[in-house]
């Protein structure tokens, strides 16, 4: 028995997943979600890093499998640079899936290739400022709460987490925002106290089965802590009917009930992300 003890999945279907992953590893694709998954939350989206045993277990795991991959709403580069990818021993194979697959940088050739961004974008950024200040979102009991990050100009990410009352900020912004969205022909995708506004057709259920296939995948595991990973929760459950096994993990916050509902392994945050790619790499190595 190695220092990291593989939990079980509570799922028949989960326990077929891992049971594939260990019988072939060759044939699988192990794919994780960045923030609150490898990287935990923080008030400022700027300041996250990966948990610093992110690295040394996807290293040791990785050269095990087909291949590995992060899956971000974030820019390519940023996830690579805030995650330390780059130049890593063992990582050589490694994609970064960036913008829900929009963008995509491989330790290969490491460039990230992306194609031109959505016009409304920017068009957003102009506008945000005042539809925030409308809201009250910049005033009186909410004074700067709302924190907006630019992906990279393919998406606008407005956070309020930092807000006196975070949840309320919240559900005050989402009907200005979806009105906002919407006239700039972009969606608003909620996450944990985020509401992201990027074009339609962009989410990692589309990525994630758009790359197991490429890769000709015989199984999947898929990692991640909220909303927008329900649609790769979703990509997996429909590659389970297709005959190829997955294993769905929570990286469990208590913020997002929907994603553990459906997962066959809740684990404890990035810490617990960890822990599982550490003794997965254990068991493979054995």
């Amino acid at each position: 028995m190695g220092s990291h003890p593989l939990p079980e999945p509570v799922t028949s279907a989960g326990r077929d997943g891992l049971a594939a992953l260990l019988a072939r590893p060759e044939r699988a694709v192990v794919a994780l979600d960045f923030d609150g998954t490898l990287a935990p939350i923080v008030p400022d989206p700027e300041q996250a890093r990966a948990h610093p045993g992110a690295v040394p277990a996807l290293a040791r795991l990785a050269p095990h499998l087909g291949s590995v991959a992060v899956v971000t709403g974030r820019p390519a580069g940023v996830a690579v640079r805030y995650g330390g990818f780059a130049g890593v021993p063992g990582l050589e194979r490694l994609v970064v899936l960036g913008h829900y697959g929009a963008e995509r940088w491989d330790a290969v050739t490491g460039t990230v290739h992306a194609p031109a961004p959505h016009p409304g974008v920017a068009a957003v950024q102009a506008e945000l400022p005042g539809v925030l200040d409308r809201s009250g979102a910049w005033r009186g009991t909410w004074i700067e709460t709302a924190h907006i990050e630019n992906k990279g100009g393919r998406a606008v990410a407005v956070h309020t987490r930092r807000a006196p009352d975070p949840q309320a900020a919240f559900e005050a912004l989402r009907a200005p925002l979806a009105e906002l969205a919407e006239r700039h022909g972009l969606i608003v995708e909620p996450g944990r106290l985020v509401l992201e506004l990027r074009p339609p057709g962009m989410d990692k259920g589309v990525a994630l089965a758009d790359y197991v296939r490429e890769t000709g995948a015989g199984s999947v595991l898929y990692a991640g802590d909220d909303l927008g990973d329900l649609a790769a929760f979703g990509a997996v459950e429909k590659l389970r009917t297709e005959g190829v096994p997955g294993t769905l993990v929570c990286s469990g916050s208590g913020e997002v009930t929907e994603l553990a509902g459906r997962a066959d392994l809740v684990v404890d945050g990035p810490g617990g992300v960890v822990e599982l790619l550490a003794a997965l790499a254990e068991r493979l190595g054995a």
